[in-house]
């Protein structure tokens, strides 16, 4: 898929059905949430997920997708990351097991009453069982880190002050480590659309990116990365997971958000479920 360079707004009605489809990818985090527990492997959380995308008569987002640098299409409806893997991670008969943490991402697409399909992306991370202190203490830093840049979201914003929020919570406030290498995006018709959303707030020419002003119709998918040890990355053998260069724990949640006149909404939310955050 290409990322393009043009940064297209979306109407109320386009963003209502990425809300559907948002919706929709929430529920998939609520059955990671029901069945991540030691003995189940990543590969029937994710058959779990992708029958229930498809009874909502939805289409998994991720399957068949072909990313830079991976050498063959994604053959899963979720990511699943576990300890140190950070994204990507290729859902398997591997077993989870106590002490593990499970990342799960999810993307989804809806099509609307002309026949376009649009798109959502999100994450979580899961604890299997009960988990270390230092676990429990990346997975609360990175969500809410996600949480403060959200709050943030509203028209006439510098994209910087989003992109500052977390780099800033995560590694000024509690010495931990944003990936760099990797980083959020706009969503819509494609599941990687302008403009990039980084997790840090870069030097030099591509700092200037960053003073991009949100305007009401964008819709960024804004997804903190935190690893306990270092920012470095590599990438596995499988081609397609991403892991941290050290082997330190990795957690990863995501959201969905729409600018919107009155400042944002979360489209990745279960119905019913708030979608703004208050400052």
């Amino acid at each position: 898929m290409s990322r393009g360079d043009r940064i297209r707004l979306k109407t109320p009605s386009e963003i209502e059905v990425m809300a559907e489809a948002g919706r929709i990818a929430a529920e998939c985090h609520q059955i990671m949430r029901d069945m991540v527990k030691p003995g189940v492997t990543t590969a029937e959380v994710d058959r779990a997920c992708e029958q229930h995308i498809r009874k909502q008569g939805a289409v998994p987002a991720f399957q068949g997708v072909l990313a830079a640098g991976a050498p063959f299409e994604f053959p899963g409806t979720i990511c699943a990351s576990v300890n140190h893997e950070i994204v990507h991670g290729l859902p398997s008969d591997r077993v989870l097991k106590e002490g593990d943490l499970f990342k799960g991402d999810v993307g989804v697409i809806v099509r609307d009453s002309r026949g376009i399909g649009w798109y959502s992306d999100c994450a979580i991370t899961v604890p299997v069982g009960r988990v270390s202190e230092e676990a429990l203490r990346l997975i609360r830093v990175t969500e809410e880190a996600l949480r403060r840049a959200i709050a943030l979201v509203r028209p006439g914003v510098k994209l910087r002050t989003v992109c500052a929020a977390i780099q800033d919570f995560v590694e000024g406030q509690h010495g931990l480590w944003c990936v760099k290498e990797f980083v959020g995006h706009g969503l819509g018709t494609s599941l990687w659309e302008p403009p990039q959303v980084p997790n840090y707030v870069p030097r030099g020419r591509n700092a200037r990116d960053l003073d991009l002003k949100l305007e009401v119709g964008m819709v960024l998918a804004i997804e903190p990365m935190v690893n306990i040890g270092t920012e470095l990355t590599e990438r596995h053998a499988d081609g397609w997971t991403i892991v941290t260069q050290d082997g330190s724990l990795s957690a990863h949640f995501e959201h969905d958000v729409a600018v919107v006149e009155d400042g944002h909404r979360i489209l990745s939310v279960p119905r019913g479920a708030p979608t703004k955050i208050a400052t």
